[in-house]
């Protein structure tokens, strides 16, 4: 549907299927496309500016949510869309993390968790102080 521009897909819903329809979900699976990596940059980047970036603004209005994302599509045909799951959240890793990027700027995120998966707490407190910066 996502692909093919089915316009018309949401007012075909049932009462009972659009109260379980996500919108979330629609743009978390649709933004994926195996492909080239051309087609893999053209929905990520369709997908923020045609959704994510005014998602919120509209979020009363689930139909235009639905027509918004079908604008995504390059009319290329059916794609095939992986779900790519969001990151699982490690306690207090957040604040490590940000202590991480902090002292390390340059830094890729995946090097940065690579960091923040060999690094304790103390170690960073410990850089601070020697650093002469606090918490």
């Amino acid at each position: 549907m996502f692909d093919h521009k089915v316009r018309s897909f949401y007012d075909d819903l049932t009462a009972e299927e659009k109260k379980k329809f996500s919108n979330y979900l629609m743009i978390r699976w649709g933004s994926a496309v195996d492909g080239s990596k051309e087609l893999q940059e053209f929905y990520v980047i369709a997908t923020n500016e045609r959704l994510n970036k005014h998602f919120f603004n509209v979020s009363k209005h689930p139909k235009l949510q639905w027509l918004m994302a079908t604008s995504v599509s390059p009319d290329l045909g059916s794609q095939r869309h992986p779900w790519i799951a969001p990151k699982k959240k490690v306690a207090g890793a957040s604040a490590k993390r940000k202590a991480l990027m902090a002292m390390y700027p340059n830094y890729k995120d995946d090097e940065i968790d690579v960091m923040a998966a060999i690094t304790t707490q103390k170690e960073i407190d410990a850089y601070n102080r020697a650093a002469g910066n606090e918490k």
